[in-house]
């Protein structure tokens, strides 16, 4: 059966939207793939947090959508006005699906959107961290042309053991004029 896939930039959600992203985020929590909670967060913390997301304005919440229902997010984080010397590079963090919304490309379709509109707010750099022990995250991201420049050996502490973790980063074509490689000085 073929599913109805969407992703888009939130800048508001329903009473309806944010139980569906909650549902998902404590659902990718529980299988391991939350970003940085090990425990279920419920409602009211999750609520808060995404509502806090949004009022950020150096922060975008992306949705994915499944058969029109909320399975996921991830969020494109800007430098501050004040970080000149790094405008030209942004992070994509806290990304996950679902694992019920899991194996149907969306998230392979979630990062291609975050890459768009980071390249279209004039980023060239996308950067990005994942713990060691989310292959299916790293294969994507590999898969998708990130490299990884580094790992940091004591990363996180997931399920009492302390657990490396890998740093990626990409550039990100404009689109139209001089290639990112040049224009950052990358040879």
């Amino acid at each position: 059966m073929a599913h109805e896939l969407d992703v888009a930039r939130a800048e508001r959600l329903s009473p309806g939207e944010l139980a569906e992203l909650c549902e998902a985020t404590d659902a990718a929590i529980i299988e391991g793939g939350g970003f940085g909670w090990l425990e279920p967060q419920g409602r009211a913390t999750l609520e808060r947090h995404f509502g806090g997301t949004l009022l950020v304005p150096e922060r975008e919440l992306f949705v994915a959508r499944m058969d029109g229902h909320i399975v996921g997010s991830a969020q494109l984080v800007r430098p501050t006005r004040n970080n000149e010397a790094q405008a030209f590079a942004a992070t994509l963090t806290h990304a996950y699906i679902a694992p019920y919304a899991r194996g149907v490309g969306l998230a392979r379709l979630m990062v291609a959107r975050v890459e768009e509109r980071a390249a279209a707010l004039g980023h060239r750099v996308l950067n990005l961290d994942v713990r060691e022990t989310q292959t299916t995250a790293i294969a994507l991201f590999e898969a998708m042309g990130y490299q990884r420049w580094g790992t940091h050996p004591f990363y996180a502490r997931a399920d009492g053991r302390t657990v490396g973790g890998h740093y990626y980063t990409k550039l990100l074509e404009p689109g139209r004029g001089r290639k990112t490689d040049k224009l950052i000085g990358v040879e």
